[in-house]
């Protein structure tokens, strides 16, 4: 009993910032500032969503988001398997030095290598770019390792049958291994547009063009002439976060299973 109470309590203090957050974008913005606040709205005011519709560039955000994020989902999945399938199958020289270098990769903070990595897409001229946003994003080590480990659970029979038979190695990934792990890609598919989409350090340094900004960007652009509005403000944040929860509720079990996948690392 009292482990049940504790455990909705926990969730109860988990979802309140939310609750709150939508609460408050459905508010006035007088109600907002109100002493004691209202936890509940005395009447349902939409005018912040229409607000931030009819006087920022949202729907461009939202494109660019969408646009960018699947561009890099795809990218990653694609770059991580080919990378992953030849630590795996393909027995070269320095291969475990390679692995140990992935290994590292993601041991070292993002922040780490931030000021390096912005000079770099400075000195190419891809700053205030689509390019430069979305080239360092696909560095993935954690993706190379979850899909090494699942490709070194296959039987070496398989991929040494088909090679046998004239298979390319190409032909070896896509006809026999990527089928045996469809599961863990859709996973990390998932996992991968959401981090992409929430990305919000590297995209508001790189870009600074307000059509070309990310909706987690852009939404911290949407200002009031009269000051901080805590309506707009939050209408935009609920805006932004709609199609993460979206996903999330539609393929949570997927969701789940991608971030098991990179917690049970080795």
């Amino acid at each position: 009993m009292l482990l049940t109470l504790f455990t909705v309590l926990l969730a109860v203090i988990w979802v309140f910032p939310m609750y709150w957050a939508v609460v408050t974008s459905v508010k006035g913005e007088t109600e907002t500032i109100a002493n004691p606040p209202t936890l509940f709205p005395q009447a349902f005011d939409f005018s912040a969503y229409t607000y931030i519709f009819q006087n920022s560039p949202i729907v461009q955000w939202y494109v660019n988001s969408v646009l960018t994020s699947l561009l890099i989902t795809l990218l990653v999945l694609l770059l991580s398997m080919l990378c992953a399938y030849a630590l795996s199958q393909i027995d070269f020289k320095g291969r475990k030095w390679l692995y140990w270098l992935v290994l590292a990769g993601f041991m070292i903070p993002f922040q780490a290598s931030l000021i390096p990595l912005f000079i770099l897409i400075n000195k190419m001229g891809l700053v205030n770019n689509f390019a430069g946003l979305i080239l360092p994003q696909l560095a993935a080590p954690v993706a190379v390792v979850i899909y090494k480990q699942f490709f070194d659970q296959i039987p070496p029979e398989l991929g040494d049958a088909a090679r046998m038979d004239g298979a390319s190695e190409f032909r070896v990934l896509f006809s026999i291994f990527l089928p045996l792990n469809w599961s863990i890609t859709f996973s990390l598919a998932i996992v991968t547009f959401i981090a992409a989409w929430n990305n919000f350090l590297w995209p508001f340094i790189v870009m600074n063009d307000t059509a070309r900004l990310t909706i987690p960007v852009g939404i911290t652009q949407v200002q009031s002439a009269y000051g901080v509005a805590y309506a707009k403000t939050m209408a935009s944040a609920v805006s932004a976060a709609i199609p993460t929860i979206v996903a999330y509720l539609l393929f949570q079990r997927r969701v789940t299973e991608g971030v098991m996948a990179a917690a049970g690392l080795k």
